[in-house]
């Protein structure tokens, strides 16, 4: 993508930031040939849709799933009951269970996942709002790879999400 045509994307993009982070995350999928799944549930469907308002994303975007509810983690994407029951939708086991789960169901090389508390409401002391897990799968050869990072966020509820896509796409960048 020329530097002309993404800075006119941008511009008319909501949040022109998101969309040149996405546009980069775009250019390093397509140069390495490289496909991506997303599997959301606090930021429901925002990473996906970033990535998707870039022209050409057919190119490197697979599928989405937005799994808002532990129902729809489990149907969706394999994650067991036992995970969620002991460790909660926020954390480190389930998150990497979406990834792996968003991976192994769809025809992407590369899965990012991301569970949090975005508020107003819904933390605790141990999960306060803005605690935000992710996880990045992908397939190197035959081997499948797959690491994590807990982010603590602050502001409101549409900040602690739009940090949260950012956070998610700068992810793909380091890999």
């Amino acid at each position: 993508m020329a530097d002309s045509h993404l800075t006119v994307e941008a511009a008319r993009h909501s949040d022109p930031e998101l969309a040149r982070l996405a546009a980069r995350v775009g250019e390093h999928l397509l140069a390495s040939g490289r496909h991506v799944a997303t599997a959301e549930s606090c930021t429901g469907g925002w990473i996906s849709k970033a990535l998707t308002d870039v022209p050409g994303s057919s190119q490197w975007f697979d599928t989405g799933f937005i799994t808002y509810g532990n129902d729809a983690k489990r149907a969706l994407l394999g994650v067991s009951a036992e995970d969620l029951a002991e460790h909660g939708a926020v954390s480190e086991s389930v998150v990497k269970a979406m990834a792996l789960g968003a991976l192994e169901r769809s025809g992407a090389d590369l899965a990012i996942a991301v569970s949090g508390i975005a508020g107003p409401d819904g933390g605790t002391a141990g999960k306060p709002v803005g605690s935000v897990w992710f996880a990045w799968a992908w397939r190197r050869g035959k081997s499948v790879h797959v690491q994590s990072r807990l982010k603590l966020f602050k502001g409101d509820r549409e900040a602690v999400r739009r940090k949260s896509v950012a956070n998610a796409l700068t992810g793909v960048l380091e890999l």
